[in-house]
């Protein structure tokens, strides 16, 4: 039997999830939440196989979760579901330690095979996926301009990404300047939408 940890923040599509993994006689879903910040907790206390996590939760995103999981709970192994498969999401998710990364479009059965390999052990991606991060270039930016700008899109003004990050505030706004330029965008905010949109942040 393959326990199951479903977290997705949607209540229809995760009433659907479930719905479609409870229809498989060897899957029990052990725990159902739909905020990021509330899988590990759940996690510790229920001991899933495995954690189907949707990419975009609130509080954390699907990628902090997975590698938070790999952390504090290494038996539980991670499938994550995305609608929108951006070769840098995908990279990222492979530096979580991700077991699966699934399209939400794919076919039923494809998804259960999927919990099925994850829990087996074995590493899954979606071959649109895999296609997609085969034929993408590299984010321009350098690791510590993403963490200024993941900041930035969290909020934080100049001032308080200077003070979390020990840097600054005029390194901080030549990093965004920088930022601004590298990505042709108009603005931090303009920055921001094309860096999700190309699956950078």
């Amino acid at each position: 039997m393959v326990r199951i940890l479903l977290a997705e923040d949607m209540h229809m599509v995760r009433g659907a999830l479930a719905a479609l993994l409870r229809l498989e006689p060897d899957f029990r879903i052990v725990a159902e939440v739909e905020r990021g910040d509330e899988v590990v907790p759940a996690a510790l206390e229920c001991k899933p196989e495995v954690a189907v996590l949707d990419v975009g939760l609130p509080g954390l995103d699907g990628l902090h979760v997975a590698a938070l999981l790999h952390q504090e709970l290494p038996s539980c192994r991670t499938l994550i579901l995305t609608s929108m498969g951006k070769a840098g999401t995908l990279r990222r998710a492979l530096a979580a330690q991700v077991s699966g990364f699934l399209l939400k479009d794919a076919p039923p059965a494809l998804l259960a095979e999927a919990v099925r390999r994850v829990a087996a052990g074995e590493r899954v991606l979606d071959p649109q996926l895999a296609l997609v991060a085969f034929d993408s270039v590299e984010g321009p930016l350098t690791d510590r301009e993403t963490e200024v700008l993941r900041l930035a899109a969290g909020g934080a003004d100049a001032a308080e990404i200077a003070s979390t990050l020990f840097l600054s505030v005029g390194t901080v706004r030549n990093y965004l300047t920088a930022i601004v330029t590298k990505l042709g965008a108009r603005n931090r905010l303009d920055a921001i939408r094309i860096a999700r949109e190309d699956g950078w942040l």
